[in-house]
């Protein structure tokens, strides 16, 4: 018996070391799901299974990243590195890419996301002639995503009578030719989108048994994380690949499935006894995060969920403060009340102010809370803005990025053919988009050899498009031998980007200007990094591939920053806190309005609420007003049925609940002072290529190490104490290859284990 179980608990040993067969793994909010999920596999390593033979599936980049740390640490890097772990959407586009001929497409195809299918729907709104205030494009890209995650292909929804009626009721009844032409123009660009990474990887299984038969050959164990979220496209596809072994294990909680909206099916989990009826089940029921008050609060709320899985979450912490109402006459005030609980609370109790969270239903109720923490100049972040590789420019420089990897990608040529603006004009890009559409052929097939068409454009404007395709013909040319980030450079420098956001000397120019330079900043590390794990020379499509798969989760900034999270419980999934806000608790909002009539719609919120108090570790404020603005009237509100079916006797204050009288005034808060605009230039804009290349290649020295010289890596033996200029000190613990292949094995007291080329790492040794 390895010596690492021995830290985990009975009902957790057990779920870890029993590796043959089916095995359904519940676990309750803080019960450890993670530590199982990485003590079985790091289990299975020290059995002798084979590190790719196990494929590990979770549902994002940085939960896969955590895990692989911790098993790393637990039996050693090299044991792990061949894991196949990793988001549904990264593994299945690995097979995919190395599958993409039989189902006639390159490997070195485009994803697509939100934001690019968006603007090829609202194009083929536009080319229809259609109401766009009827067919509404978030809708309808809804619609698609939701055929596509249940596996309907525009083929089948075009032939079921059903699906017809049903649009025909909504006025859409043109959908199905929107999702027909939609799926033709992506496979002509040689792109896909997120679910077509599911979509595609299911008919390559049905239409090609003996890839199938390989796959499921290859994995002998198959874990999947966060079960209860799974779809159904996901769902077929783990079914699919553990039919030959069987030996599946899914981790999950039924009573934290709330992402219907997204496709996922809480019958998944429910029903997993029914698809492997020798199953075995392992509970999970000692909650290690939040004290007794708060997870008995919890257990009372849930048990109101007719479906579930019994089970008894407990903790054995301490007993815990009550829950805290906060009653508020209007929304204005409950924000000021919230804001004033934090301050004192931080001021009393010295709390950080990262230990707080303010959850609430709907992203709309956020500004209440900024205005209230900024009168009080309390820090604070709010979580599921903009990700950094949505903004503008950003997207803009990858669209160039695409192009030089797949030319064919004609959702990223037409955003950069005019620009920056190079007299190019909305008309001609439309004439030509509708040639290549009339041809069932991309735009670059038509601009490449332009004057073979019939197309009414001025000898001016072509000798535009021809220097246009010279220059990506040439980034093309040259991508094939610059590394990742030189090639990026390159193409900021001489696309024009650089000089277009260098010119903009407003407040906005200046940021999306920064902005360019961090994702340079991104690409030297990346470079960096792939170079020395890798010891190949990372090129621009290694590049692409990792950035499409990022998610929501994974472009979150440290949150080490002393600063209060404002979100969406949503967002706040998979997370904790000492002290939790969750705001506006009241009937139709949270239950939502939407929700109050089907059975199944409130079941799920009221697991949404169960996830917002499982989130914290010490206490739990619960709030609501009387009144709220809706479209600028004052309203009455009822608080929530949630808050009535928590148990009284875990609640500090619950007369507040009752006799809630309407007011019916305007509220006399002040409104917020102009926030003084702060900003200042600390830094000079660069000027010329050499001084922007001098910056990027200083990135070798990112931790600032003075005077940091490398030594002969034939010097470096196991023992040693050595130092990175990025990873910072570390010890050699094993050294393996000869020559050009030798590779380190080091321990950094920071990142854990790293195994690096000697030939590329430039270490330093300490002693």
């Amino acid at each position: 018996m390895i010596d690492f179980l021995s830290k985990l608990n009975d009902s957790q040993k057990e779920a870890v070391i029993h590796t043959e067969g089916p095995c359904l793994v519940i676990a309750g909010a803080g019960a450890g799901k993670t530590r199982v999920l990485t003590y079985r596999i790091a289990y299975l390593l020290s059995q002798g299974i084979r590190a790719n033979k196990i494929l590990a599936l979770t549902f994002t980049n940085k939960a896969a990243n955590e895990m692989k740390e911790r098993i790393a640490n637990l039996v050693g890097f090299e044991n792990a590195k061949n894991l196949w772990m990793g988001t549904f959407h990264s593994i299945f586009s690995l097979i995919l890419r190395r599958e993409a001929d039989k189902i006639g497409y390159n490997s070195n195809y485009s994803i697509y996301d939100t934001i690019d299918s968006r603007n090829l729907i609202k194009k083929i709104i536009k080319d229809l002639t259609l109401d766009d205030k009827i067919y509404k494009t978030n809708e309808i890209h809804a619609r698609i995503s939701w055929a596509k995650n249940n596996l309907i292909t525009p083929q089948a929804y075009l032939a079921n009578v059903s699906f017809q009626k049903r649009d025909l009721a909504k006025q859409i009844e043109r959908f199905g030719e929107i999702y027909k032409i939609y799926c033709l123009r992506c496979f002509k660009s040689g792109a896909m989108d997120f679910d077509d990474l599911l979509l595609y990887t299911n008919i390559l299984f049905r239409d090609f048994p003996e890839i199938l038969e390989k796959y499921q050959n290859h994995f002998s164990y198959i874990l999947v994380d966060e079960y209860q979220d799974t779809n159904y496209a996901q769902y077929l596809i783990i079914k699919k690949l553990a039919q030959q072994h069987k030996n599946i294990c899914v981790v999950g909680d039924d009573a934290q499935s709330i992402y219907s909206f997204r496709g996922a099916n809480i019958e998944n989990i429910l029903n997993f006894k029914n698809d492997y009826p020798e199953y075995k089940l392992f509970k999970l029921e000692q909650n290690y995060r939040s004290t007794q008050n708060i997870v008995n609060a919890a257990n009372s709320l849930i048990t109101k969920n007719a479906k579930q899985i019994q089970k008894n979450i407990f903790s054995k912490n301490e007993t815990g403060n009550k829950i805290k109402i906060i009653k508020a006459l209007t929304d204005n005030e409950e924000g000021f009340l919230v804001g004033n609980t934090i301050f004192e609370l931080h001021q009393r109790e010295h709390y950080r102010y990262k230990d707080f969270a303010i959850l609430y239903r709907t992203n709309a109720q956020s500004r209440i809370f900024e205005e209230a923490l900024r009168k009080k100049n309390i820090p604070y972040k709010v979580y599921g803005g903009i990700s950094f590789y949505q903004r503008k420019e950003i997207k803009d420089l990858l669209a160039y990025f695409r192009v030089t990897v797949n030319p064919k990608d004609d959702e990223a040529l037409t955003r950069i053919i005019n620009y920056p603006a190079r007299g190019i004009g909305e008309s001609t890009v439309e004439k030509i988009e509708n040639i290549a559409n009339y041809h069932n052929v991309s735009i670059w097939d038509i601009i490449t050899d332009i004057k073979k068409y019939v197309i009414n454009i001025q000898d001016r404007i072509i000798l535009k498009i021809n220097n246009f395709v010279e220059l990506i013909k040439s980034f093309i040319s040259d991508s094939e031998q610059l590394d990742a980030f030189d090639m990026a450079f390159k193409i900021t420098s001489l696309s024009g980007i650089n000089k277009e956001l260098q010119e903009d000397k407003s407040h906005e120019g200046i940021s999306r200007y920064e902005n360019i330079e961090e994702l340079l900043n991104g690409i030297k590390e990346f470079s960096l990094n792939y170079l020395e794990e890798n010891g190949k020379k990372p090129f621009l499509s290694n590049f692409i591939e990792s950035v499409a798969l990022i998610t929501d989760m994974d472009n979150e900034k440290n949150k080490e920053d002393d600063k209060i999270s404002i979100m969406t419980i949503h967002s706040a999934k998979g997370l904790e806190f000492k002290n939790v806000f969750i705001t506006g608790i009241e009937e139709e909002l949270f239950p939502s309005y939407l929700s109050v009539t089907n059975p199944k719609d409130l079941e799920e919120e009221r697991r949404l609420f169960y996830v917002a108090i499982t989130r914290s570790e010490k206490n739990v404020f619960l709030s609501f007003a009387e009144s709220r603005y809706r479209w600028g009237k004052l309203t009455n509100c009822s608080p929530s049925r949630f808050l009535k079916e928590i148990d009284s006797k875990y609640i500090e204050n619950p007369e507040l609940l009752y006799d809630v009288k309407p007011a019916f005034f305007s509220n006399n808060f002040e409104s917020p002072k102009n926030v003084q605009n702060n900003f200042k230039l600390n830094k000079p804009l660069f000027n010329n290529e050499k001084i922007v290349k001098k910056q990027f290649n200083n990135l070798d020295s990112s931790n600032n190490l003075q005077n940091f010289v490398p030594d002969d890596p034939e010097k470096i033996v196991a023992g040693m104490q050595v130092e990175h200029n990025r990873f910072g000190k570390g010890e050699v613990l094993r050294i393996e290859g000869t020559d050009d292949n030798r590779k380190a094995l080091i321990n950094f007291q920071n990142l854990g284990q790293k195994q690096l080329l000697l030939k590329y790492a430039k270490l330093r040794i300490l002693k």
